[in-house]
């Protein structure tokens, strides 16, 4: 019996077996419940939001979810946290949808790009991710090259499918990276998709028609819906009083405000006796700024070390060495690195490349930088205010002593001495003691010595001492 005939005798059965195990995966797929783990990209990409996403993965393998799903709607942030994001979403074993609530712009675009399937809902965008500064500069070419590379690469992780047709070898990609590059580069052509000479941004439709979205949908149940989910349960991540706490003292601006107040905090503890107020807030304010950055595995505990080995050799310098040499530089630019490091996330130095590594410490110093350059130029303000500020009456002497009103330095009863006579006590050479009226006083001679038991006459008093003369 030939191979032709062997196939027909047993094609029903070959059928047949094909037909029951796609049978058994649709009723599994309609019996078996679906664990849908869900949280939110709705702000600034910046730490908190990595924290966040950190927490939601952690808790997501925790309960064997089967998906995660994230809800974005976001104009983008940092692009080194975008991508430590991208990077976890692309490493997930556990599958990551994201429905575009409305934009994903930038940075949001890059974390869109690593998922498994992206949903939008009507109206909503994606693109815009070229590299801006914070005043919406375009940064130089070199922070752009990396920016494409890395939107290339993500849509790249997707796979791709390879034809042949004759002669021809024809690639088909999940996601064109072309197109994730052309949300970068303006000059990138693209036939049919970006030919404007225009930064790409793509509206739901058209990102559907580049492949870019799964399907245009209003809420999660649709998305289950597309995905051919019907027996499903969605857990949400609930951010605790504490997070919320955490994520506030994470932003940068609260960085710094917390750095001017530790800075502050210290130059009004030094223009001031004792220990008080200043330093106590100055405390307070290095906690609430290295506790986070330390819970979070950000700041190391050599990092913190740092900072206070700076303040010790400031306080050395001030106190206890004249002038302002090494010590006083050494401290404030240790100091300055302490703050600088802890702000920085270790990821990056362990997987970063050295561009993005450099990056982000050249952000970081310039936070710090700005914000104690803020620091002094404010306590140099607030300090004249404070003195003279009626709201702070005991702060510092409101009163001014003026001579018309009996104020002076000058000894009153010597002053009465002048035209008396008396007795050198000691010898003046020309300074020593002169006896006048049955007291003692120091006196200083007019001219040359004068022997001890001379007499002589009080010529004048001046600068708190008596001069005399022999006569």
């Amino acid at each position: 019996m030939n191979t032709g005939k062997l196939l027909r005798k047993y094609s029903f059965l070959i059928i047949a077996f094909f037909l029951f195990i796609s049978a058994g995966e649709i009723q599994d797929q309609n019996t078996r419940k679906y664990l849908v783990y869900k949280y939110n990209i709705d702000d600034q990409i910046a730490r908190p939001m990595w924290r966040i996403t950190q927490k939601s993965f952690a808790e997501a393998a925790k309960l064997k979810a089967d998906i995660i799903l994230i809800q974005m709607n976001t104009y983008g942030g940092l692009v080194d946290i975008a991508d430590s994001i991208r990077t976890k979403i692309l490493n997930s074993p556990i599958p990551v949808y994201i429905f575009i609530d409305d934009n994903a712009a930038s940075a949001g675009a890059l974390i869109s790009i690593a998922c498994d399937s992206i949903y939008m809902r009507a109206g909503g965008k994606i693109g815009a991710a070229t590299v801006v500064n914070q005043t919406g500069e375009v940064v130089p070419d070199k922070f752009q090259s990396y920016m494409r590379a890395t939107m290339r690469a993500t849509a790249e992780a997707h796979g791709k499918d390879t034809l042949i047709q004759g002669n021809d070898t024809i690639i088909s990609w999940k996601r064109n990276p072309l197109i994730a590059e052309a949300m970068v580069d303006p000059s990138l052509y693209v036939a049919g998709i970006s030919d404007s000479g225009k930064v790409l941004t793509f509206t739901a439709e058209e990102a559907v028609n580049a492949g870019y979205c799964e399907g245009i949908v209003s809420n999660a149940a649709d998305i289950m819906k597309k995905a051919g989910i019907k027996n499903y349960e969605i857990v949400e991540f609930k951010p605790t009083s504490l997070d919320k706490f955490i994520n506030f003292l994470l932003n940068p601006i609260v960085h710094s405000l917390l750095i001017m107040l530790i800075i502050g905090g210290i130059y009004f503890e030094l223009q001031t006796p004792g220990i008080g107020f200043p330093l106590a807030a100055a405390l307070l304010g290095a906690v609430l700024y290295f506790a986070p950055l330390y819970l979070e595995g950000m700041a190391e505990n050599w990092e913190i070390l740092v900072f206070i080995l700076g303040v010790i050799l400031l306080a050395v310098e001030i106190f206890a060495i004249p002038g302002f040499g090494v010590a006083g530089i050494a401290g404030i630019i240790l100091m300055v690195s302490g703050l600088t490091l802890a702000m920085v996330d270790n990821l990056v130095f362990e997987g970063g490349s050295i561009a993005e590594a450099i990056n982000a410490v050249m952000r970081a110093l310039m936070i710090v930088v700005l914000s104690v350059f803020a620091a002094v130029i404010a306590s140099l303000y607030l300090g004249k205010k404070l003195i003279t500020s009626p709201a702070f009456p005991g702060i510092a002497l409101q009163e001014t002593q003026k001579k018309e009103e009996g104020f002076t330095s000058a000894d009153p009863l010597q002053q009465k001495l002048i035209g008396s006579e008396g007795v050198a006590y000691t010898v003046l050479r020309p300074s020593g003691k002169v006896e006048v009226l049955g007291d003692i006083y120091d006196a200083k001679s007019e001219f040359g010595f004068i022997e001890k038991g001379s007499k002589i006459v009080v010529t004048r008093y001046e600068t708190g001492q008596l001069y005399v003369e022999k006569i």
